[in-house]
């Protein structure tokens, strides 16, 4: 019942109590003592500025400014309508700094989670370019997997964040920023650089790999495009950890094709084809549902589509 009351009150008060640009044009007419030079400074032409006191004059319903070829004069009704006027247009004032101050904190800073593929390999050059856009915001990353990324956005932990699973979390929004395709490699003295055919997806599978953990995005493509994997060789936390290990000729690896330039252009790594399996993904940038980014949040989101 209070509310609406109090929401009929405030429909009510909209439509009584003039507009804060008028109010800021009568202080100006005080001050100048001319409706020209008020309307100057305002940047709004005379006749803009005749139509917007009359029309203030018919919403109050009394006579607020006296007009002569000398100039402009407050009625006495004027003076005293002039003297709330600038009650309310200082906390106008007062509400905009407050509502900058906001703003300011808001974009003072950036918290990022990003799976690690994406942290390791596409987001430095997006915050290099985010740091020319933005030098005052100081911007913390938190790596990890997939998993903890959504976790972190979850908890309110991190602004804006990146993963590379096959789906998005719960209580997560999203938007498809790039692709990726997954690559198996081994070093070039493994048995598998030596073959003439391609891997079967069921030699895959059955074959113990150096692999990411549970809960990465890699590992969770991997897992449903081979509908199951062998207990790993060795299960790793990085993809720089996990490709060392691939290189060192520890056993075959399936890593991010972002991941392997150079180990491939250098031949320190081989990839390895296989046939009847598509390795692809979508790589995202995700956030709290309902609160879409905003400020430093939404420039980065902005860069990462460029």
């Amino acid at each position: 019942m209070s509310e609406g009351v109090g929401g009929g009150l405030s429909a009510g008060l909209a439509h009584r109590v003039p507009e804060l640009g008028a109010l800021e044009l009568l202080l100006a007419v005080a001050r100048l003592g001319s409706l020209g030079r008020a309307a100057r400074e305002l940047g709004i032409t005379q006749p803009a500025a005749s139509s917007r006191i009359r029309s203030m004059e018919r919403q109050l319903g009394v006579a607020l400014v006296d007009r002569s070829p000398r100039g402009s004069r407050l009625t006495e009704a004027g003076a005293l309508v002039t003297d709330w006027a600038r009650r309310i247009v200082e906390a106008a004032e007062a509400f905009d700094a407050g509502a900058q101050a906001l703003r300011g904190r808001r974009d003072s800073r950036l918290r990022v989670a990003a799976s690690m593929t994406i942290a390791e390999y596409l987001l430095p050059g997006w915050l290099i370019a985010l740091r020319a856009q933005r030098p005052d915001t100081a911007v913390s990353l938190l790596a990890g997997n997939s998993a903890v990324v959504a976790e972190r956005l979850l908890a309110d932990e991190a602004d804006l964040g990146f993963v590379e699973g096959l789906s998005v979390p719960a209580g997560l929004d999203s938007t498809v920023i790039a692709h990726d395709r997954l690559i198996v490699v081994t070093a070039p003295g493994h048995p598998w650089a030596r073959r003439r055919q391609p891997l079967s997806a069921k030699e895959l599978a059955a074959t113990p790999l150096i692999l990411r953990e549970e809960g990465s995005g890699t590992r969770q493509v991997l897992d449903a495009a081979l509908g199951g994997l062998a207990r790993p060789l060795i299960e790793l936390s990085s993809t720089t950890a996990v490709k060392a290990s691939a290189v060192s000729g520890a056993g075959p690896a399936v890593l991010s094709e972002l991941a392997l330039g150079e180990e491939l252009s250098a031949r320190r790594l081989v990839s390895i084809p296989v046939a009847e399996v598509r390795l692809g993904r979508a790589l995202r940038a995700v956030w709290r549902s309902g609160h879409r980014p905003t400020g430093p949040a939404r420039d980065l989101l902005g860069l990462t589509r460029g």
